[in-house]
Formats: structure tokens, C-alpha cells, sequence
């Protein structure tokens, strides 16, 4: 099992998600048990052997994705570590953000 880590973006994209899902729920437990079911397929995901997701060489070399209920979480394997890069909406303009981000 690949030890899990959330780089800072990754950090950020759960609190803007936490955020958006309770104000459009009106709900904060709605929010954070989303942001809940988001963290708990990182870690099924860090717990499963081989490499899984699909390879996006076109946003980084190194960069897999996996879409979950609307929202592709990009993660990547260095070392023993398996580490979440970003956690963005489906809709969103993936290539421009990965472009900005670089």
C-alpha cells in the first residue's frame, strides 16, 4: 500500500469543493460528507496495488487521473507515495488549469 499525501493544491481544491457543495446544498454536513467520500477514494485508491487511473501525459509526464461522482481527482506515484495533485470539477477547462498551474 502506497502511503497517501495531498500536495497543498490538492488541499485547496477540498475546501473549495467543501465550500461550493455547502452553499449549493445549504447544508455543511451535505459538504463535508462529499469532501468525505472524495478523501475516502483517495485512500481506496492509494491501497490498491499497481498503478491505477489513466496515464494524462497531456497535462504532466508523471499525472494519472480518475473521475468520482462529477470531479477527476489527478494523482500521481513517486516513490512509495501516492500523491493527489488536484481535485477539480469535470467540467472545468482541465488543460488550461494544468497550463496556469505550470
Amino acid at each position: 500500500m502506497a502511503r497517501l499525501s495531498y500536495l497543498d493544491s490538492a488541499k485547496k481544491d477540498l475546501v473549495h469543493i467543501l465550500r461550493y457543495i455547502t452553499t449549493q446544498s445549504g447544508s455543511l454536513a451535505v459538504g463535508q460528507d462529499f469532501v468525505a467520500a472524495l478523501r475516502q477514494k483517495c485512500c481506496h485508491l492509494a491501497g490498491l496495488p499497481g498503478h491505477m487511473g489513466r496515464p494524462r501525459p497531456e497535462l504532466r509526464e508523471d499525472v494519472r487521473s480518475l473521475a468520482f461522482r462529477g470531479y477527476v481527482i489527478f494523482f500521481r506515484y513517486v516513490g512509495d507515495r501516492f500523491e493527489v495533485v488536484n481535485i477539480l470539477e469535470g467540467h472545468r477547462d482541465i488543460d488550461a488549469y494544468f497550463d496556469d498551474a505550470e
